[in-house]
């Protein structure tokens, strides 16, 4: 601005002393003549200096950042119109309310005789999750709710994630490292309320909720793999292989292993393959006053929380080390699909007395849906699993619209029984053998809300220390409400 006024000041003198030179002699036209040149040259800057000025201002207009606005399926999400910053409002809120049936006369040594009907919020999240500075991406969510009863609240995930070197994302802080095809599927849009007992299982020995980790994770349009090394958990786990206690001295260390993809697809086919492990490689040291220090505890629910009791447990277990290894497959066919994953696991442990050896278990489910009104379950690439269907007509009843409707069955069982009828006392475990069957129906009146009916046949076998039956056999029936954005 300083050079353009002198410019133009230069230029308003030349005019005002015009007229006085205009009568001068040839010298002094000669004066005149390289005034004028002067001039053209000033009036050329001046326009050039126009050109510029504005052509920097459209510059920066072009680079100015926007920020929108929006509400997309009910998650709202602020952001800039470069993509860099980001940050998106989410939540999820299920309610279950279940019904149990158990036989009136059960055996004497049976301790959980009436388990408790009723409802529970089983998840309450909260959480916030985007963007910064355009290759890092975080999310904090905590969680209110529970199991048996809800929670006064807890640090569910809280992590931070490099993504800049495609395809692989690098990440660190509180979250569920996936270790197995049901264990990757958000429980969002799951097929049943709760993951089978045997997946279940796996995943909490090395993984599972609030656990502490880092690691890379990478996927292509067809292949995932995934290793994280983990430490232990924000807060105990309520279910799972878990530290019989919480941390004292020396947290747990771990890994969590996974590789899985679709090396055959079609059009409207696709055929899932999958292995991943589960490692502890080192317990959490309870200290020397602890009753056992080293302790594992696998132990699991029967697929349903309104009731916190665990009905397969094989107690405190002193372990050097424990390992989970699981082989995942799954298929779909249009609206069809169907899934099922085996688990084998086994602990090491700490100086074991004379004649016990290091105890195994396994499971297994299969399970399958199929969506009644046309719609498929969406294979998720970054995920290496099943999310929910899409809804083609949303719920709209003046419209004869009814949203999307699927039907759901599995079978699953876990065996954590280990040499129970050993001669050698040190070497039982006698954790029960589980055995559930589960109907459902699920609907989705639109990509938010969904209600989920389901029944199940629970039989339990299993003995107590002193070889007295502890096992039962009951139904139960389960609504759960959701709304997640």
């Amino acid at each position: 601005m300083a050079l353009k006024l002198r410019l133009l000041l230069g230029a308003a003198g030349l005019v005002l002393a015009w007229p006085g030179l205009a009568a001068a002699d040839p010298v002094t036209d000669a004066k005149i003549a390289a005034l004028e040149e002067q001039l053209s040259l000033l009036q050329a800057q001046i326009a050039d200096l126009k050109v510029a000025t504005s052509a920097n201002l459209g510059a920066r207009r072009t680079d100015a950042v926007t920020t929108s606005a929006t509400i997309a399926n009910g998650r709202p999400t602020i952001a800039t119109s470069d993509g860099k910053f980001s940050a998106s409002l989410h939540g999820v809120m299920q309610l279950d309310t279940a019904r149990y049936d158990q036989d009136d006369r059960l055996p004497a040594a049976v301790t959980a005789r009436d388990l408790s009907s009723g409802a529970n919020f089983r998840r309450a999240r909260i959480g916030i999750d985007g963007k910064v500075f355009g290759d890092f991406d975080y999310n904090i969510l905590f969680d209110f709710g529970g199991s048996g009863a809800e929670d006064s609240g807890r640090v569910q995930e809280m992590w931070v994630q490099y993504s800049g070197l495609k395809p692989l994302r690098f990440r660190i802080g509180a979250f569920a490292p996936p270790l197995g095809l049901e264990d990757a599927a958000s429980t969002n849009g799951a097929l049943f309320p709760e993951r089978p007992a045997a997946a279940d299982i796996a995943r909490a020995l090395g993984g599972g909720d609030t656990r502490i980790g880092a690691g890379v994770i990478g996927n292509g349009d067809h292949w995932f793999a995934s290793a994280i090394a983990t430490g232990p958990l924000v807060q105990s786990l309520n279910s799972g292989a878990t530290a019989f206690n919480a941390p004292i001295f020396d947290e747990q260390q771990g890994y969590a292993l996974r590789v899985a993809g679709t090396p055959l697809y079609g059009s409207d086919w696709v055929i899932h393959l999958g292995a991943n492990a589960s490692i502890v490689a080192q317990p959490t040291d309870l200290g020397a006053a602890a009753a056992t220090r080293y302790a594992l505890q696998v132990r699991e629910r029967p697929e349903l929380r309104v009731d916190g009791a665990r009905l397969v447990d094989t107690g405190p277990i002193d372990a050097k080390g424990a390992q989970a290894y699981g082989l995942e497959f799954a298929a779909q066919k249009q609206s069809l699909y169907v899934q099922a994953e085996y688990f084998d696991i086994s602990l090491d442990r700490r100086n074991p007395a004379v004649g016990a050896t290091d105890p195994g278990f396994n499971g297994w489910y299969a399970q399958g849906g199929w969506v009644l009104t046309g719609e498929r379950r969406k294979y998720n690439a970054g995920t290496a699993a099943f999310d929910a269907p899409g809804v083609d007509k949303r719920f709209d009843a003046s419209k004869g619209q009814w949203g999307a409707w699927e039907l759901a069955a599995r079978y699953s069982t876990i065996d954590l029984n280990y040499a129970e009828n050993s001669l050698i006392a040190a070497n039982h475990v006698r954790g029960g053998e589980q055995d559930i069957w589960t109907l459902g129906l699920n609907w989705f009146p639109n990509p938010a809300v969904k209600f989920m009916l389901d029944y199940y046949d629970v039989s339990v076998d299993r003995m107590n220390a002193a070889g007295a039956a502890i096992g039962q056999d009951y139904r139960a029936l389960n609504l759960r409400s959701q709304i997640a954005f």
